[in-house]
Parts: C-alpha cells; structure tokens; sequence
C-alpha cells in the first residue's frame, strides 16, 4: 500500500468523479506539482453521480458561465476522443405555444453567449428522431453541437487521474475517506484520514452530492442538497446493431414532460441495445441530506443510485409512451432502473470559489458532467491566477449571506429549484415562494399596509410598487403603457412606472435598507481602503466626503462598484449593493489578510441601519420641513456627495446627499429602532412612496447608471464601461498597472453603449416590452456582434423608461459599431428589432434639472 504523504501543496477530497479529476488536471496544466486526491470509493468513482450520469452535453443556457464551460468541456471531451456530437432536440408539444416560445428565447441565450442552435419545424423534428409521432409535435430547437460523453464521463476520469498520477504531480488514494479537516486561525492546516494526516494549505471539495459533509468539516456551509432523479431503461431496441455506435439518434428532450431520452447504441456498446429514459419530478422532488446517503456496503446498486418506485413517473411515463409509443412497445429493465442523486442548490447555480468562513478552503460542487472539464479549469484559474475567464459572481460561493445557508432555507429553496429544472420555463425575474420574509427592514409594516408588490434579494424583501399607488395611474396613465404581452408583464406592476414620474414631479421616498454597510475602521483602514480603491478614498480626501469608486481585480476587470464615505481619518463607511455585499465583504477581508492589515475593524453595519432614499424636486423643501436646523440642508452648506448626521425632529439621522436615480435628494441612514418614525414622519409630509423598480430599473437607465454584475463585469474594464476618472491617483491600488494600460490603449475593443429601441412591435403588432439578455446582431448579416476579444454583444440591462417614453437597454459593442446614431438588431422571443445608439460611455438621455429627455 503506497504510503500517505505528509505533506502536499494542495488535497482534492472527491479525486474519482470528473470534477475532481479535472480541476487536478488543470491545476497540473497550470504548474502544481505536489496534489493529493483522496476519495472515500475507488477511482474513478464507482458511487457517485459520474458513475451512473446520462452524459449528455447540451451547448445552449440562459447562462453565460454556463455556456463558458459547457462548450469549454465539450471540445476538452472532443480532443480526448471521448466525445459522440449527435447533436440535441428539444421539442415543444401541440398545444404548447409558452414551450415553443421558450426555445425561440433560449436559440436567442445561445447567439448572446456563444452557442449555436436554431429553431426547427416538426417534419424535421421527426426526420432526426423517428421515434416520436409528427402530430404531436409543434417545433423544436436543435442544437448541432450537442452530443454525449462516450463511452463515459467516468471513464474519462480515470484517464485523467491516471495521467495525472503518471507525471509524478498527483498521488491519488481510493478508499481513504476526508475524516478531518484541521482548520487553525480560520485556515487550513491539513487533513486526516485513517492513513494519517496531510500537512497543506489548501483544500478542495468536490465531493459532488456528499459535498455539505467535508465542506462542514472545514467549517463551511454549503447550500447544496442531493435530489433523486429517476432513469428507466427499456429493450432490447437493436435498431443500431452492428454500428458499433454509442449512441445513434440525437439527444432528446420532452421538457415539458420534465423528461428526456436517448438510445445506448450498437447493443455491443457499454451500455448499448437500450432506450433510456430520464424524468425530473416538477412537483414533489425527493431531497435526500447527504448525511442519509448510504455506505457503499448498504446499496443495492450503488449510494447514489436509489431504489425506484414506478409511482413516481407513471403518470410522466404515460405521456412519453403517448409521444414515443416504442416506449410502451419495449419491456421495462425494471432490475436496473433506479433513482440517480444529483445536486441541486438554493438558487441552482454551481458552487465554486473559496469558502468564506475559512482560507484554504475551495470548492467546486454543484457541478453537471456537460460542465466538468470546464468548471475544473474556473477553478484551477482562479486558484492559480487569480481570476477565471469570466466573472464568477454566479458561481461565486461567497454571494450568500449566512442567513442564507441555514438548513431550513436551504432545503426550501433547492426543492424550489429542483423542481424547475426542466419545467416551467423559468422568467428572468422570478422570485422564490420559500425562503421569503427573512430579512425585512423596519419599515415593511407601512409597505405591507400599502399594499407592496414584494420581491427578494440577498434574503431582503423589496416592494417593486405599492398597490395603494394605483390611483397614481389615473394621472400618469397616458405615459404608463400597458405590457400586452404576459411574458413581458410577468413580475412587473404598471404603478412602478407612475411612481417613477411622481417622484420627478415632486417628491419619493425608496426603502434601500437591502444595502450592505460596512464601517472600517483603524490605523490601517485608509491603507486598506486605498488599495483596494482606484478613486482616493483617503489623504486630504475631508471628512463626511463620498466617493464613489470600483475595485479591479489584477487584470483591471470590474470586480466591484461601490461608495466609500470618510467619517473620520481613521474610520470610513463602505456601502455596497444588496446582492454584491458579501463578496466585497470578502473581497476585503481576505485583501486586508494577504497585505497583513491587521490594525482595523470591520463592523457590518448592515443590520443595525435601516436606509431610505429621498428624491425629487421637493426633497429639499420636505426634508427642511421636518429639519431641527433647515438651513443645514442649503445646497451650499450641503453638497453633493457629502454625508453629516442631521436631526429630523430629533431623530438622529445619518444623510448622504447622493442619488441613483439623478434626482435632487438624499439617502437617509438611521438606526432600525427609529425607522418608522421616520417614514410617519415623511409620509404625512405628502411624500410618494415608490417601489424598488424605479430605483434598480427604470431611472436609472434614464441616467445610463451601470450595474455591478450586470453591466460591469471582470471581463471588461473601467474605460470601456464609461467610468475612467479622469485623473489616475499617484497612489498604488489593485490592479493599477492593468488600469493604466488600458487608459494607453488608443480605442478599447469595446464600448458600453446606451441604446433605445426604435420600434418595439412585434409581427403581430403588439408592442412588446423586453425582459432579460438578448444578443445584439448586425442588421445586415444577422449575426452577433463579437469585439477584437472575442466578447459577444448582447444587451447587459433593458427597461421602459416613462420620462422618455422608450425602452432603453445597456450593452457593450464592438469600437466598430459603437457610433451614435448606429442601428443595431436585438433578437426577442425570434424576432429582430431595431436598436439606435444614443450614447457611447456614460451619458444620461434624462436631465432631471430641465425635466427634459436629451435629444
């Protein structure tokens, strides 16, 4: 028995399955040669999921990341001879036009993210796959690039361990489960196991569904849960004898059926001589704790392959039989049909990146067979060099709270994913039934009162609109356009946008208490801070000053926009989005650790501080009326972007004289306990209540004001996104050498551009008001406009803006095509419409001082 080593540059717990086996592969391509793969089965996996996997690889996601490492996998599977591209169907049914319309919205996902797929009729459907009948078919999508890892991911996984092994830079031991890992000062030591202990700095996870059990042994949460996926094989079907083929007819899917089916080929095959059919229960998916996953000594077929109960996909199984009669035609191989375990997440998106609760420790979980190769590459990059190659917010372990990763959210929220992933379509801005009422600021009483239209970020409820506003619409109702179509006009309130034009007319208030706050504070904070920040936060910057500024990763990419605000000379507040403020939390935490700043606190105000924004033209005068010393509140005793405590009959508050939304006005901080006096107090002054919509959507694109993780991204930078200050500070700062080549270059390769629609109409005439990505094509060719760095155009933000009048969307175009006055195509739902371009950079289209649209 091969000795355990005692120490190793890094350990890998979950060394058999295919993400194991990649990220060690890509860690070894990128110059690790001291790994360790431990893994509690043989290798490659004999129990978990890439043993039994269906393989199949299907190029095109309403995801970017996804698509990334999707077709990264596939052309990784292709080079190694382990690749069968049969191509994949997906059909909608007669009768099911909202399945129909979903393929024409996710061919337009693929042009947008690099992937290639089109819509088909049923002739063709049927000419690809025979064995389904014609008249049930309305269309479908075919994605050419599609296919199946052959003869199995598994087996590709041993290659590369073995490879791995043979280069003398991985020592892989089976049956040596993780039974410890040591964790000192919040960092990994090393890890203990029945053969002994492994001194190391870093850990990686990617144990896949048991994931939860080493990650806690690190002292991680992870909010993944395994669900049981039900496959049935059926034969013997021997149409591809002889072929020697592993599969014959293209991948299919019956997603609304939740269903999909493939053949196993030549029936001399590894598999072969079968149809194998797959379900994903949509109503009442079976979770099952990864604690309660059997030892493989306990298993009929294997831990992660349960017994089936036909109960579960009878009623699924009859309409597959209705649409694929050979189904019903073909006995049933009842002995090795089972439920398969996969993982789901609480928002359904991979886990990937360092856990925030210790350093050292990675993982790479939630991850499918389509995207082994590639999320092992994410990973191995981002360890390695920094960053991967595109931003990785989605994945990001860090973007949950806490509060988000405790057992009862958890559970709720992966039963909610587990039971969309193949059916319904899933809206661009649907909210989540479970998990709700966690956060609530001291002011949802009065918006509960009101009637909010309530959604949910980062565990904090919003109101979008206030049903008691409607009668806002009889006044505004001529510049507030109906949404004809349901899509478009799902999870949104018409009242948003009658809010949106009180609060130009007079005056709102908007609850912003989902901010992340955070006070740093200490000798070393301004070190801290200044780093991290490419405007001066710092120096002769005086107190109470805000400033608003961005923190780049090493190759200059936007990891972060946020405001810091000088409170003394060694105290600053750092006031993030809602959705982004644990990453930046961590961002700086884990900046202060490897510059050695230990000389500072850093309180997370977030939960003590409730804050409501205050604009419109009558902010003033209704803040002064309520002031215990009005003229504190002069334009000149108050400038822009500055902050001071004030009294509001004689409540302390904290204002910030700044605004997102371009209006005269103030952000207004203030302890929780005073926050409904407050907005008593604003509200009997006549103000407007107006929902978050008019804050995150419609004004601000009035005022071109970007979106970190929307519009600003790692893949671009400051100069292309339109924030380039004008002046770099003497000051060194993360990522500066990258900033200042970037502000030599000539021309960027791409611009962020502000675009309107110029005729939103579809072929039916219904005007149509578009939600979500869409790629932004060349009106001539038809195809998608791609930058000098291969970045594909596509519209990052799009909202009605009521001021103007039009729909107005944010994308970065090729330095080519980024002219004002271009016309441009967007494809929605299928169909092209036409763009113009408005600004290149930051240029708003809404000047609120004249109460006019530019142009």
């Amino acid at each position: 028995m091969t000795t355990l080593p005692k120490h190793a540059d890094a350990v890998i717990i979950g060394q058999g399955g295919i993400v194991g086996a990649s990220v060690a592969h890509h860690l070894i391509e990128l110059g690790w040669e001291n790994l360790v793969g431990l893994d509690k089965s043989a290798i490659p996996s004999d129990i978990g999921s890439t043993s039994h996997a269906s393989d199949f690889c299907y190029m095109t996601s309403h995801d970017k990341m996804s698509c990334y490492t999707t077709t990264y996998s596939r052309d990784f599977y292709e080079r190694r001879g382990h690749y069968q591209r049969v191509g994949g169907l997906e059909v909608a049914r007669v009768g099911d036009e909202a399945r129909m319309a979903e393929l024409a919205r996710k061919v337009a996902s693929g042009k947008a993210f690099g992937t290639q797929a089109r819509l088909i009729g049923p002739d063709e459907v049927v000419e690809r796959f025979p064995l389904v009948r014609r008249e049930l078919i309305l269309g479908g999508l075919w994605d050419p690039d599609a296919g199946l890892v052959v003869p199995r991911s598994q087996q590709v996984a041993g290659e590369l361990v073995e490879e791995a092994v043979a280069s003398g830079k991985l020592q892989a031991f089976a049956d040596t489960p993780a039974l410890d890992i040591d964790v000192q000062d919040g960092r990994v030591r090393g890890v203990t196991t029945a053969r002994g202990y492994i001194a190391t700095p870093v850990v990686i996870v990617t144990s896949g569904i048991w994931g939860p059990i080493p990650a806690a042994m690190g002292g991680a949460a992870l909010p993944l849960m395994p669900v049981e996926h039900p496959l049935m094989f059926f034969g013997p079907f021997d149409v591809f004898a002889g072929t020697g083929v592993e599969i014959g007819y293209p991948l299919f899917r019956d997603q609304g059926n939740s269903a999909y089916m493939r053949d196993t080929g030549d029936p001399r095959s590894t598999e072969g001589g079968q149809l194998e059919w797959g379900y994903y229960e949509p109503t009442s998916p079976r979770l099952v704790a990864p604690t309660d996953i059997l030892e493989r000594d306990q298993a009929r077929l294997s831990p992660s392959m349960r017994d089936l109960e036909i109960d579960q996909v009878m009623e699924a199984f009859e309409r597959a039989v209705e649409l694929a009669p050979v189904l019903g035609e073909l006995g049933w191989d009842e002995k090795h049909s089972f439920n398969g375990l996969l993982s789901v997440t609480s928002d359904g998106g991979s886990l990937v990146g360092e856990a925030p609760e210790t350093r050292g420790l990675w993982l790479c979980e939630a991850v499918w067979v389509k995207d082994g190769p590639g999320m092992g590459k994410v990973l191995a990059d981002w360890l390695t060099l920094g960053r991967p190659a595109l931003d990785p917010h989605g994945i990001d372990i860090a973007r949950f709270y806490p509060v988000q990763k405790t057992p009862h959210h958890v559970r709720g929220r992966c039963l909610e994913i587990a039971r969309k992933i193949y059916d319904p379509p899933v809206h661009p801005r649907e909210p989540f039934e479970s998990g709700r009422n966690l956060r609530r600021s001291p002011f949802w009483p009065r918006e509960k009162a009101l009637g909010g239209h309530f959604m949910e970020v980062a565990g904090w409820e919003r109101a979008h609109g206030y049903a008691a506003n409607e009668a806002l619409l009889e006044r505004y109702g001529d510049r507030v356009p109906e949404r004809p179509d349901e899509w478009d006009a799902r999870h949104f309130w018409r009242v948003s946008n009658a809010e949106h034009l009180a609060l130009s007319e007079g005056v709102g208030m908007i609850n912003l208490s989902h901010f992340a706050i955070f006070d740093v504070a200490g000798p070393d904070a301004e070190a801290l801070l200044e780093y991290l920040s490419v405007a001066r936060v710092g120096g002769e910057t005086p107190h109470g000053k805000g400033i608003y500024t961005h923190f780049l990763d090493d190759a200059g990419g936007v990891h972060s926009d946020l405001t810091v605000v000088r409170l003394a000379t060694d105290r600053f507040r750092v006031i993030c989005g809602g959705d982004t403020g644990h990453r930046d939390l961590m961002w700086m935490t884990r900046m202060a650790d490897a510059r050695q700043l230990t000389r500072l606190q850093l309180e997370d105000r977030t939960d003590s501080l409730a804050t409501l924004g205050l604009w419109g033209p009558e902010a003033r005068r209704t803040l002064q009326a309520l002031a215990d010393v009005p003229a504190e509140l002069e334009d000149e005793a108050f400038p822009f972007a500055t902050a001071r405590e004030i009294r509001v009959r004689g409540l302390p508050i904290w204002a910030f004289r700044i605004s997102y939304v371009g209006e005269l006005g103030w952000e207004l901080y203030v302890p929780f306990s005073y926050g409904l006096t407050l907005w008593d107090l604003l509200f009997e002054q006549g103000v407007t209540p107006v929902g978050i919509e008019t804050y995150a959507n419609s004004r601000r694109l009035e005022k071109s004001l970007r979106l970190q993780n929307v519009d600003l991204l790692t893949e671009y930078n400051l100069v292309e996104a339109g924030l380039a200050r004008p002046r770099v500070k003497p000051e060194d700062f993360h990522g500066k050498a990258a900033y200042l080549a970037q502000r030599e270059r000539q021309e960027q390769p791409a611009y962020l551009c502000t675009l309107t629609m110029k005729d939103h109409h579809d072929a039916r005439g219904v005007a149509r008001y578009p939600v979500g990505h869409s790629p932004i094509l060349d009106p001539d060719s038809g195809e998608v406009l791609v930058d000098a760095l291969g970045r594909r155009s596509y519209v990052t933000s799009i909202a009605y803006g009521p001021s103007v009048g039009k729909v107005i969307a944010l994308g970065y175009l090729p330095v080519s095509h980024a002219r004002v006055g271009q016309v441009l195509h967007m494809e929605y739902f299928g169909e092209h419409y036409p763009l113009s371009v408005e600004a290149v950079g930051y240029q708003a289209l809404y000047d609120p001082d004249n109460r006019l649209p530019r142009g």
